[in-house]
């Protein structure tokens, strides 16, 4: 399977979260298939896009993620811009800084969720698509040295800890992504009978 993705962190939880049953790749191992312009409204537009645009130049099945964090108080955001969120060349400690700036003025409304749209292709055609959602609060200082993005911000439902302080194997059983490929895993069980 080859992942629609350029990022490491998410190769690698994709790879965890999939197990040995799949052999999996992304696309730091094929410069050939270019860049995508993410701009879409909803992340499973820009899911598509990717899942779909890597899919015409791959023989297999292609798996694109689109997700972020959408934050109540502020009506959403970073939302579809949460890789963005400080600027285009912003790297992530840019952008958690942002966020934790524009939550200064939000008192104790700190709830939030990160979100994410797997689509499935194959070929330019769309598959499947899933959906997986993780409800928290955004603390108020950064904790934690594992994950990415803004993983030391967010501290899910029912949990002490930031994803950022968890293990990995921790994090890969309760995250948003983690909900999005159970749902893949079951289609996989359903669908595909070598699969089972």
């Amino acid at each position: 399977m080859l992942i629609a993705t350029r990022n490491a962190h998410k190769t690698r939880e994709f790879t965890e979260m999939l197990g040995a049953g799949f052999a999996v790749e992304d696309l730091r191992a094929h410069p050939e298939i270019g860049e995508v312009i993410e701009d879409g409204m909803t992340f499973l537009e820009n899911a598509r896009l990717k899942a779909l645009a890597a899919s015409r130049h791959w023989r297999g099945l292609v798996l694109a993620d689109d997700s972020g964090l959408e934050v109540e108080s502020l009506g959403g955001a970073p939302g579809v811009y949460s890789a963005r969120y400080a600027g285009a060349e912003a790297g992530d400690g840019e952008n958690r800084r942002k966020l934790l700036a524009a939550m200064a003025s939000q008192g104790d409304s700190r709830r939030a969720r990160f979100c994410c749209v797997l689509v499935l292709a194959e070929a330019g055609e769309t598959i499947a698509t899933f959906e997986g959602t993780a409800e928290g609060t955004i603390v108020h200082a950064e904790r934690g040295e594992a994950g990415f993005g803004y993983d030391r911000l967010f501290q899910p439902d029912g949990c002490e800890k930031t994803f950022a302080e968890l293990f990995a194997s921790e994090k890969n059983v309760i995250s948003h992504r983690a909900a999005a490929v159970a749902k893949l895993l079951t289609y996989f069980q359903a669908t595909l009978p070598e699969y089972k």
